[in-house]
């Protein structure tokens, strides 16, 4: 089956960079939609970006203008680019892929263990 692997992960200053990387096993599937959502302790996990299958990419507000999300599907690759890391952006960073049908039935999903991504002052 299917799985995602997120890396990338570490500990940056504030203003630093990171890109996080999401590889999925299986060459022959493709998703709907990999998304980026991140989890900060005692905070619910959000959502930070998604790509679709025709690479139309979105963010939510507070990271527009600084992560960049991107798709390569003949690496099976996702990765997140982010740039002006702040502090609030400390949180374990998890892939999520999902395939739905053509009247958007989501039937799949699948989410990966994550990766740690912390940013000081």
């Amino acid at each position: 089956q299917v799985q995602l692997v997120e890396s990338g992960g570490g500990s940056v200053q504030a203003g630093g960079s990171l890109r996080l990387s999401c590889v999925y096993s299986e060459t022959s599937f493709s998703f709907n939609t990999i998304a980026w959502y991140r989890q900060a302790p005692g905070k619910q996990r959000e959502l930070v970006a998604n790509i679709t299958s025709d690479d139309s990419s979105n963010y939510v507000d507070f990271v527009k203008g600084r992560f960049t999300i991107s798709r390569d599907g003949a690496a099976n690759t996702v990765d997140l680019d982010m740039d002006k890391l702040e502090p609030d952006d400390t949180a374990t960073y998890y892939c999520y892929g999902e395939k739905r049908t053509n009247t958007g039935y989501r039937y799949l999903t699948v989410w990966g263990n994550g990766t740690q991504v912390t940013v000081s002052p």
